[in-house]
């Protein structure tokens, strides 16, 4: 199919993947918004079946023979696409027949990925603002009577003569101090950030040695990092303590996988760093984000559990208190920066993204 000049800059100008594909779903045309979804170009893919960029995605390629077969129009809302690289992408997407002698398909595709990941974002930054709105009002109803209980225990202990009843005040002070320890890791952070020029690589460097005494040498790391990222504006020693919370729950989680692990796999984490442009955290757009992913190879995180794994008081670990990831979160959020998870069985992936230009 030879495409007109006219419609053909109009068609290239479009920022809606198109393809055309003719007998046998082979590609005819793709225009550059299609060329940059599927990570190919119209000339390497001419004549390539479609299944050469689009894999295992069995409804998509039905739907394609059913148009080609029927000569009907169909439109489908947020399908999967699995590329030839095996990046998985959410889409909608519709199919037009255009001729039937040869058989002749217009597809259009409008990605779906950066729009759902957008909501989800803003759905995360409300529900961190609400949860944090809701601990700073619980810890205030909870440090004021834990004040009255303490001193008047310490009033108790002074009249008490007999070190045997001492005993009790001195646990009825211990536990009050402890309470109000676990409240304000609760509220996070009680200071703002004290920003100044910051690598993010000298941060993961500082993070893996000190896990690394943690693991005695139990634990494989591998590194992956961009050298082009430039320096940014924010507290190291806050977000040495982010990075360190995510990663020592990766060792830990790494470590319940030796009984599964064989020949000379190790448990094993990987921080890998990458350069966004032009990039979407939440509502606001930034020219330049850093993209840190702290990857572990333990057992997953269960599904029921994924979805408030930020929220205080929620661990998976018997012996975990579930603040690390909530102290995290608001780490990266005065960063104006935001942490996700994506996990199965055998890769937790935690995303952190961080704003490169200056904090305002």
């Amino acid at each position: 199919m030879a495409i007109p000049a006219g419609y053909k800059s109009i068609l290239d100008s479009l920022t809606t993947a198109v393809l055309v594909l003719r007998d046998g779903l082979r590609i005819q045309y793709l225009n550059p918004a299609a060329e940059s979804l599927f990570e190919t170009s119209v000339t390497r893919s001419k004549d390539a079946p479609i299944n050469d960029i689009l894999i295992d995605s069995e409804d998509a390629l039905k739907t394609l023979h059913a148009a080609a077969e029927n000569g009907q129009s169909y439109t489908r809302r947020e399908a999967e696409f699995i590329l030839a690289s095996g990046l998985r992408l959410t889409v909608d997407y519709s199919v037009s027949p255009i001729s039937l002698e040869p058989t002749e398909l217009l597809i259009e595709i409008q990605p779906r990925d950066r729009l759902l990941r957008i909501s989800r974002e803003e759905d995360i930054i409300s529900q961190q603002e609400t949860t944090r709105i809701l601990v700073r009002g619980m810890a205030h109803e909870i440090k004021n009577p834990l004040g009255g209980i303490r001193g008047a225990a310490q009033l108790l202990d002074r009249e008490l003569h007999n070190e045997d009843q001492k005993e009790y005040t001195q646990v009825i002070i211990a536990e009050a101090d402890r309470l109000r320890t676990l409240v304000d890791r609760m509220l996070g952070p009680n200071k703002a950030p004290k920003l100044a020029p910051t690598n993010i690589h000298e941060v993961l460097e500082r993070v893996k040695t000190l896990l690394e005494a943690e693991s005695r040498g139990r634990l494989n790391f591998r590194r992956d990092y961009d050298p082009s990222l430039p320096e940014f504006q924010g507290d190291k020693e806050q977000l040495i303590q982010a990075f360190l919370n995510i990663a020592r729950n990766a060792m830990e989680a790494a470590f319940e996988n030796l009984a599964e692990i064989t020949g000379d796999e190790q448990p094993t984490i990987t921080f890998r760093t990458r350069a966004l442009r032009q990039f979407t955290i939440g509502h606001k757009r930034h020219r330049l984000v850093c993209r840190v992913d702290v990857i572990d190879n333990g057992p997953g995180i269960p599904p029921d559990l994924l979805q408030n794994v930020f929220y205080p008081m929620i661990s998976g670990r018997a012996s975990g208190t579930g603040l690390g990831l909530s102290i995290t979160q608001s780490i990266i959020g005065q960063h104006h920066g935001l942490v996700e998870c994506e996990s199965e069985p055998g890769k937790t992936d935690f995303i952190i993204f961080l704003p490169l230009e200056e904090n305002q």
